[in-house]
């Protein structure tokens, strides 16, 4: 029996399988290892991935993004209040619960979830040929115990065994062996995630193969879609100097530069230049233009500057410098963009950077891992009930919920930063 991993983010989903000794990201019915986070809702079905992303130009209203954005968050959070602003999807409050409203249809976020792990289900499944319900699934650090149920209930619906929720960050570890390959010894990790929508910066203590998490921080206010949006307004004005129309206030031809753009993006991080045509962009002009790498990196200087300064407040905030850290790995599609790389080498110059695994493919690698181990597929000096101390950057509750015990009054169990020995029995 095979073991996946799946990484449900913002912006797209991956899924892994953990298979004869060795773990390995599974492609869909496209070809493609990364599949959109996209739903389309037309009137006779839901499509799902790449396609629902191209057709968001004619169905905009129909089509959700971003729905990790708003699982199990409530009217009154600040995230979801800017979700709300910047959906094109009608996002209403019914019963005390947000739902998108879709051609007079109320739709849960939690069911375009389920769609996108039953799409993740089928990749696997087809990839194995096999039935495959137990999963591990990963979620942020900053998660909450409403999302994370969210998530687990969604991925449940979609057929899943949903075996245990890690930490992003941990997945990365595991990805790349990190104090499971040399158990003993302490060392310091630096996880960067530069996702679609955020970026996540983590320093992790590993020490005789227990993660403890020393500090992390979030931004949601970068991520690869500014990439994408700031080469895209290049664009627009290029089409403006040659065309002579301005069509930045125009949100269907704003929208297919962006697919272009995102397209041109991806190409650059390993090709010189790269084309951007789109059909009958406006008026029934045709667009055509080459950008190369280093307009691109022009474009986008002030974006690589704020991911890389955020790595140097993070480490001012734990009390480390550069040489205190032993390895940084990269995760998220666009840590594969190779100025950030660079940058990010300046500033460890000395430190092991760890990128052999594509970026995008590395947190559904060590999730798929960890449910190798869970199965018993994995080295069998391991322990299948290991614990990975993650979370001593905040105040840990306890709390009640669909994975415990019910009706648990909450209490504190561990103050921020604060380690301590757990063990736990199964019944």
């Amino acid at each position: 029996m095979a073991a996946i991993g799946v990484h449900l983010g913002a912006s797209s989903a991956c899924a892994a399988v953990y298979k004869d000794g060795r773990a390995d990201v599974v492609a869909n019915d496209a070809g493609d290892r990364v599949t959109p986070a996209v739903v389309a809702f037309t009137e006779s079905e839901e499509v799902v991935g790449l396609a629902a992303k191209q057709s968001r130009i004619r169905n905009v209203s129909s089509t959700v993004v971003k729905v990790k954005q708003i699982l199990g968050r409530s009217s009154g959070d600040p995230q979801a209040q800017k979700y709300i602003a910047e959906s094109k999807c009608s996002v209403v409050e019914k019963n005390g619960k947000l739902q998108y409203e879709i051609d007079n249809k109320l739709i849960n976020p939690e069911d375009v979830a389920k769609l996108i792990f039953s799409k993740m289900k089928e990749t696997a499944q087809s990839a194995i040929g096999s039935d495959v319900n137990d999963v591990v699934i990963t979620v942020p650090f900053d998660f909450g115990e409403n999302q994370k149920n969210a998530l687990g209930e969604a991925a449940a619906a979609a057929g899943f065994n949903v075996m245990r929720l890690i930490h992003e960050p941990s997945a990365a570890l595991l990805a790349y062996g990190i104090g499971q390959d040399s158990p003993t010894g302490k060392s310091n990790v630096l996880v960067y995630k530069l996702g679609g929508t955020s970026l996540s910066i983590t320093v992790i203590e590993v020490n005789s193969g227990i993660y403890r998490v020393l500090a992390t921080n979030t931004d949601d206010s970068i991520g690869g879609v500014c990439f994408t949006e700031a080469l895209a307004q290049h664009l627009a004005s290029e089409f403006q100097r040659s065309c002579k129309h301005d069509i930045r206030g125009n949100p269907r031809a704003m929208m297919k530069l962006m697919n272009s753009a995102d397209v041109a993006k991806h190409s650059l991080s390993t090709l010189g230049s790269a084309n951007c045509f789109v059909d009958s962009l406006y008026d029934g002009l045709d667009f055509d233009c080459n950008v190369s790498r280093a307009r691109f990196e022009l474009i986008c200087s002030s974006l690589f500057t704020k991911c890389v300064e955020a790595i140097k407040k993070l480490l001012q905030q734990v009390g480390f410098t550069a040489d205190d850290i032993n390895k940084v790995v990269l995760c998220g599609g666009s840590a594969r963009i190779p100025k950030l790389q660079q940058l990010i080498k300046d500033i460890f110059p000395n430190v092991e950077l760890l990128s052999s695994i594509p970026p995008d493919e590395v947190i559904p690698i060590g999730a798929a891992i960890e449910a190798g181990i869970l199965l018993g597929k994995e080295n069998p000096s391991l322990e299948e009930d290991a614990f990975l101390i993650e979370c001593s950057a905040k105040d840990i509750l306890y709390k009640g919920h669909r994975y415990q015990l019910e009706g648990s009054i909450p209490c504190m169990l561990l103050e921020t930063r604060l380690l301590c020995a757990l063990s736990c029995m199964s019944h």
